[in-house]
C-alpha cells in the first residue's frame, strides 16, 4: 500500500514511520511518499527515517517531493499533517491575540480561529485533488484545527476523510491507568469536539469505573487532570474533561501565564526545530539522536503554562509517548484488513450527538471497518456542555463561511462569537492584526 504524508518534513512524522515500521502483517504500507513545499526539511526528516529503518528489514520504501498531485496520485491512504504559515505563523497568531488579552493558542480560541482562515482553503485545495487523484483513498487528518479542518475536507471528500487527534486516547490511557485497568479493554465514553470533549464513563468488563474515580479525592487528584484542573472542579463536573478545556475553564490564569511567559509556545517551538533543522545541514550529524533529544523537550514542556497556573508540576514520564501515530496506525489496519475496532476519531456526526445536525464533525468513539469509522450514537451532553459545544461548532461554521466565501466580515463575527473573546471590537480588531501579518489572509475583504 502506498501511504502519502503531507508535511511530510514536519517534526514529527518520525512518529508515523516509527509506527509503520512496527507492522509485519499482510496488507501494510510498503510505499512511504513525503510531500512537503521546504525541500530542505524533505532532505532532514528522511534521513532520520533512513536511520530508523535501519535495522528493519523491509521498511517501508520512502521517497520524497514537493509536487502535491505526484504525491496524492495512486495513494491509499494520505495522512495530512500541513502547517499552513509554518511555526512562525503560530507564534505571530500568539502574540496578536495576547496583545489584545484574549488566547492565541493554536487549537483554542482567537488563535485557532486565524489558523482556521489560513489553513482551510489550502485543506479544500488538497480534498478536490485526493478527490481527483486517488479517488479511492482514505485522508487521514491530524491537521489542526483538526476538527474544523476534517469538516472542511468532508465537504468534499464525505466520509472518505477521518480526523484523528492524541488527546482522547491520552486522556483514556490516564484514567485507566489510575484505577488499574488495561485502557485497551476499557470503553471509553467521550463526546464533544475536537479539544472540546468530556470522559463521561470508563466502562471495564461492563462496569463504569468512573465514580469510584470521583468519589476518591487522593486518586482523582493523582494524575494530569486532577492536578490540571483540581479534584473539586471535576467532582463538581462528574466528568473528566480534556486537557484543552483548561483553556475555558482557567482563561484568565492561562491568559496571564501565558502573558508572563518568556516565550510563546510557537516561538519556542519555533526557535527549537529551527535548531533541529540546521544541525541536519552538517551530512555527518547523527539525524534520529538529534531528533530524539528535540522530541522529548518537546513533549515535556508541552501545555507548560496550563500546568504552572495551575501548579500541576512537571508532566509524568509515561505521559510523554505520544499516541496519535498508533490511532493512526490502527485506523490504517481497520480499514485495510477489516481488523475491526474501536476509536475515538473525528467524523460527520451522522445522528450520534443529537442536538448538532449530520455534517457536523464531531469526537465520539467509532466503530471502525473495511467501510471507514461509524460513529456510536451518544448519550446528550449536559447544558453547560452542551451550550460550550453548539458555541463553539457556530464559531467553526462561521470560519468555514469566511474561508469559502472571503468576507471580512464573517471572520469578524466568527472571533465575535468565540466564547474566549469578549468583544466585537476586540474581533474586529483581531481580524485586522491577522490580516497584517499573514499574507494567505489577504483573501478577506
Amino acid at each position: 500500500m502506498k501511504l502519502t504524508i503531507l508535511g511530510g518534513g514536519g517534526f514529527r512524522v518520525p512518529l508515523v514511520y516509527g509506527a509503520l515500521l512496527t507492522d509485519r502483517g499482510e496488507g501494510r504500507v510498503t510505499d512511504v511518499v513525503l510531500h512537503d513545499l521546504d525541500d530542505d526539511r524533505l532532505r532532514a526528516v528522511a534521513r532520520v527515517l533512513a536511520e530508523q529503518a535501519a535495522a528493519v528489514p523491509d521498511a517501508p520504501r520512502v521517497t520524497a517531493t514537493t509536487d502535491l498531485d505526484e504525491a496524492l496520485r495512486g495513494a491509499d491512504f494520505v495522512f495530512s499533517a500541513i502547517r499552513v504559515g509554518g511555526l512562525e505563523g503560530r507564534a505571530a497568531d500568539e502574540r496578536v491575540a495576547l496583545a489584545e488579552g484574549v488566547l492565541g493558542q493554536e487549537t483554542v480560541g482567537a488563535g485557532g480561529i486565524a489558523y482556521g482562515l489560513r489553513t482551510v482553503p489550502v485543506a479544500v485545495d488538497i480534498a478536490r485533488r485526493a478527490a481527483r487523484l486517488a479517488p479511492d483513498a482514505w485522508v487521514i487528518n491530524f491537521t489542526n484545527p483538526a476538527g474544523l479542518v476534517t469538516e472542511a475536507m468532508s465537504r468534499h471528500l464525505g466520509d472518505r476523510v477521518i480526523g484523528i487527534c492524541d488527546s482522547p486516547v491520552g486522556l483514556g490511557r490516564r484514567i485507566a491507568r489510575v484505577l488499574g485497568a488495561d485502557p485497551k479493554q476499557a470503553w471509553i465514553d467521550y463526546v464533544g469536539l475536537n479539544h472540546l470533549g468530556w470522559v463521561r464513563g470508563l466502562r471495564i468488563a461492563g462496569r463504569d469505573e468512573l465514580p469510584r474515580l470521583l468519589a476518591d479525592p487522593d486518586l482523582l487528584g493523582s494524575f494530569e487532570e486532577g492536578k490540571l484542573f483540581g479534584v473539586d472542579w471535576l467532582q463538581s463536573l462528574g466528568a473528566i474533561p480534556n486537557e484543552y478545556l483548561h483553556y475555558y475553564y482557567f482563561n484568565r490564569e492561562t491568559v496571564r501565564a501565558y502573558q508572563q511567559a518568556e516565550k510563546t509556545r510557537g516561538a519556542f517551538l519555533a526557535d527549537q526545530q529551527a535548531r533541529f533543522y540546521e544541525e541536519m545541514r552538517d551530512p555527518g550529524a547523527a539525524a534520529l539522536a538529534a531528533w530524539d533529544r528535540t522530541r522529548a523537550e518537546r513533549e515535556a514542556t508541552y501545555m507548560a503554562e496550563n500546568r504552572e497556573s495551575a501548579g500541576a508540576g512537571e508532566r509524568d514520564a509515561d505521559d510523554l509517548s505520544g499516541g496519535y501515530e498508533n490511532v493512526a496506525l490502527a485506523l490504517m489496519r481497520a480499514i485495510a484488513r477489516d481488523e475491526r475496532t474501536t476509536l475515538i476519531l473525528n467524523v460527520r456526526n451522522q445522528g450520534a450527538l443529537s442536538v448538532l445536525d449530520a455534517d457536523a464533525v464531531i469526537e465520539v468513539p467509532c466503530l471502525v471497518d473495511s467501510g471507514g469509522a461509524h460513529p456510536v450514537a451518544v448519550a446528550p451532553l449536559p447544558e453547560h456542555a452542551t451550550g460550550l459545544v453548539c458555541a463553539v461548532k457556530g464559531v467553526e461554521r462561521e470560519v468555514l463561511a469566511a474561508a469559502g466565501s472571503g468576507s471580512r466580515a464573517r471572520a469578524v463575527k466568527a472571533f465575535a462569537l468565540h466564547p474566549l473573546v469578549d468583544s466585537v471590537n476586540v474581533a474586529r480588531r483581531l481580524v485586522e492584526g491577522y490580516t497584517d501579518v499573514h499574507p494567505g489572509l489577504a483573501y478577506l475583504k
